[in-house]
This record gives C-alpha cells, sequence and structure tokens, in this order.
C-alpha cells in the first residue's frame, strides 16, 4: 500500500500540475487558440495534451469552439467562488472593526430570494454573536435583524415572507401575532431602526438599522447582553454614524 501511494500521489499531482498549466495558457487567450498552441505554451506533449483537453472539456472547464478552447462555465464558478471568498473575508474584516470600536457583536445581513440572510457576523470571545438556536430564516419576526429587513420590503413581499413563516412566539417577550408585529414594523420604517429585547434570545438586547445598498434590503446590527440594555441606543446610534463609512465593503455582498 506505502509503495502504490507513494507513485500514485506524484502521478496524480503531476497531472493536476499539467492539467493547471493547460487552463492558464487557455487563460492567456480570451478569444481561444487551438490544442497545438496550447501545448506549446504550456510545456505538454500534444497526446497529453489532447487528453487533457477532453476531460477538462467534458467537466464544464473548457468549451470547443470552431476548433479552439476558451473557459467554460465551471472555470467560471471557480472564480466567483474565489472572489466570494473575498468579499465576505474585507466584510468580516469591516465588521470586526466596527465590534471593536462599539464593544458589541456587530452583523450585516441581507433580504435576497425571499429569504433572510446573515452574511456576515463578528467572531470575538469577549462579545460573541448571539447563538442561531432557531432558524434566522423562519423567526424573522423575532429579531431586530429580520424585522428591520421585512420593514424595508413592499407589502406583498412582506404578506408572502408571512405566509411562509408565520408568527410563532419564541420567548415570552417575542411579538404574539401578525398585527403586533405590523404595528412594529411601521414604528421601524418611521423611526429607521429596530429595537428588540430577549425577543429571539433570552439574556440578549439587539438593534438593527436599514442600509441603503442599491435596491436591496440590508441592515447592519448589533446585539448585547441584557445587563448591558442601558448601553443599547447610544451603540446604535453609534452604528448609525459608522454604518455610512462601511457602505463601499458591504455593498461588495449584494452581488455574492
Amino acid at each position: 500500500m506505502v509503495n502504490g501511494e507513494s507513485v500514485s500521489h506524484p502521478t496524480l499531482i503531476g497531472s493536476v500540475q499539467r492539467a493547471l498549466r493547460l487552463l492558464e495558457a487557455v487563460g492567456a487567450h480570451p478569444a481561444g487558440a487551438p490544442a497545438k498552441q496550447l501545448a506549446r505554451e504550456a510545456g505538454l506533449p500534444l497526446p497529453t495534451t489532447y487528453h487533457l483537453l477532453r476531460t477538462l472539456t467534458h467537466e464544464g472547464y473548457l468549451r470547443r469552439e470552431n476548433g479552439v478552447f476558451v473557459y467554460g462555465e465551471a472555470a467560471g464558478t471557480i472564480g466567483r467562488a474565489g472572489a466570494e471568498c473575498h468579499r465576505r473575508a474585507e466584510i468580516a474584516d469591516t465588521l470586526a472593526v466596527a465590534g471593536k470600536r462599539l464593544d458589541a457583536a456587530v452583523y450585516f445581513a441581507v433580504y435576497r430570494e425571499g429569504e433572510v440572510e446573515v452574511v456576515a457576523a463578528t467572531d470575538d470571545r469577549r462579545r460573541p454573536p448571539v447563538e442561531e438556536w432557531a432558524d434566522f430564516r423562519t423567526t424573522a419576526h423575532a429579531h431586530a435583524i429580520g424585522q428591520c429587513l421585512l420593514a424595508q420590503l413592499d407589502e406583498q413581499a412582506r404578506k408572502d415572507h408571512l405566509a411562509r413563516y408565520p408568527v410563532q412566539p419564541l420567548t415570552p417577550y417575542s411579538v404574539r401575532s401578525e398585527d403586533d408585529l405590523l404595528h412594529r414594523l411601521d414604528s421601524v420604517r418611521r423611526a429607521q431602526v429596530a429595537y428588540e429585547q430577549q425577543e429571539y434570545a433570552l439574556g440578549t438586547v439587539c438593534s438593527a438599522i436599514p442600509i441603503q445598498v442599491g435596491s436591496a434590503a440590508a441592515t447592519m446590527a448589533i446585539s448585547l447582553p441584557a445587563r448591558d440594555a442601558q448601553r443599547l441606543h447610544c451603540v446604535t446610534d453609534r452604528l448609525r454614524r459608522m454604518a455610512e463609512a462601511t457602505l463601499t465593503t458591504l455593498a461588495f455582498s449584494i452581488s455574492i
């Protein structure tokens, strides 16, 4: 087995390296290039090149068009995945700075394709984010993030969301009915902030402010231990002032 591994691993690594060199050669020609040219530029034997081109085309990484090879959809997916990771890392860094300045857990969320999506949250043991003990997507009525996002939707989108995810109290402090929630959302729209005290998780208070990022509903939010509830309004005001400086970074997430 050891001997087999010592032989197969270098062979596999070599194949991957040759495939990557071939993909790099294709990338140097946006309009495409024929197999013989790619073999020459990648420094590969022609039979090896033909074999790799067939495999990469079959897997969707390349396409053959009019005798030349260009990137396929799968290659684009790799690029988008890399860009997504980079953008999320930028957002996480931005939130980390905000969290330290505010001494609070900080979140960024959007409403996308009918669902609440928490794009990123700070990861600080001193101020840990709220544990998602009940799915944030199905409990938007019970937390500040969801209430802020729902308040930004038009009436039809809001009705559709509540039809899929009816109001169900999670704690003794949660809104009790859809009518109660709609009244709360009216207040959120007027004040441009959602405050929530132990409605989603006992021992935690939260707030969320709407963020203007294109046409998408988005929000920045904070959470604090209930013992620090007296800080909530002050920290929320500071978050609002900081939000403008973060919009450029946060806007990237809408295209992820």
